[in-house]
């Protein structure tokens, strides 16, 4: 027996049909489609296109994940068949939050697809978010004041990227930056536009291939006291630096007037 053998198994009870039924569905025998749920042989490309179609599963989740041990029904299904793991509660019914280790953040892009490696991070509960899937992400950098390293940002989950709203924060996992906190500012062709709150930095382009997961901005964790934003004390250097050249140019250019 295979994971897969047993994840078709378990989806053909689901949906009560016989092996006959599925068979008929696939184009193919009733013997050979019992082979496959017996683990005596592997179906071709061609088929296991058809079962992934058929049970809305990507071929991922039916070779790879054992399916018995979440419930389908209450998981959050994605564009690409992927999955996120359910909303799991508390004995008092308080929503989890998985926690992304700070140290292991950049590990999240080889693990967020994997129910098993989401399932292993640590979690909390905050009762007062509620209606979705929570998510905590670790701050680095100073591009989104007053999130400093060593705080969490709470996601919620985003379906969908019509569901941006302009100037509203989120957090964008992107398969070349990895985690980022930004804000939303406009939807293009082909990739979204964001900025940071700190304004040295530029607006930039996220282009949509390489956006793999958005989560908008909920709630924060601090893990020292709050402190207001002071900038950069270089940056401000450089600012007043540019300012005085600019200064110069405009005085140089108006004793050239006279």
């Amino acid at each position: 027996m295979s994971i897969f053998s047993d994840n078709i198994k378990v989806l053909r009870g689901k949906k009560m049909i016989t092996q006959q039924e599925l068979a008929e569905t696939l184009i193919i025998t009733r013997s050979r489609y019992v082979s496959y749920e017996d683990g005596r042989s592997e179906p071709p490309y061609e088929v296991l296109i058809k079962i992934s179609k058929y049970f809305n599963l990507s071929i991922d989740l039916l070779l790879t994940v054992d399916i018995r041990k979440y419930p389908l029904e209450e998981m959050l299904k994605l564009p690409d068949n992927r999955i996120v793991l359910p909303v799991v509660v508390d004995k008092i019914g308080n929503g989890s939050i998985e926690i992304i280790p700070q140290k292991a953040s950049m590990g999240y892009l080889n693990g967020y697809a994997d129910p098993e490696y989401i399932e292993g991070l640590q979690r909390i509960s905050l009762p007062f978010l509620t209606n979705g899937k929570y998510r905590a992400f670790p701050a680095d950098g100073d591009s989104m004041p007053p999130f400093k390293d060593g705080s969490y940002i709470i996601g919620k989950y985003v379906e969908n990227l019509n569901d941006l709203k302009t100037d509203r924060s989120y957090v964008f996992v992107t398969l070349n930056n990895g985690i980022t906190y930004k804000r939303f500012k406009a939807k293009k062709e082909n990739a979204v536009s964001v900025y940071a709150d700190n304004a040295f930095y530029e607006p930039y382009d996220i282009p949509f291939d390489e956006i793999v997961e958005i989560w908008q901005y909920a709630s924060g964790i601090f893990p020292e006291e709050f402190e207001p934003f002071l900038g950069d004390s270089k940056n401000i250097q450089m600012m007043f630096s540019e300012l005085k050249k600019d200064i110069k140019k405009l005085d140089d250019r108006f004793s050239e007037l006279k």
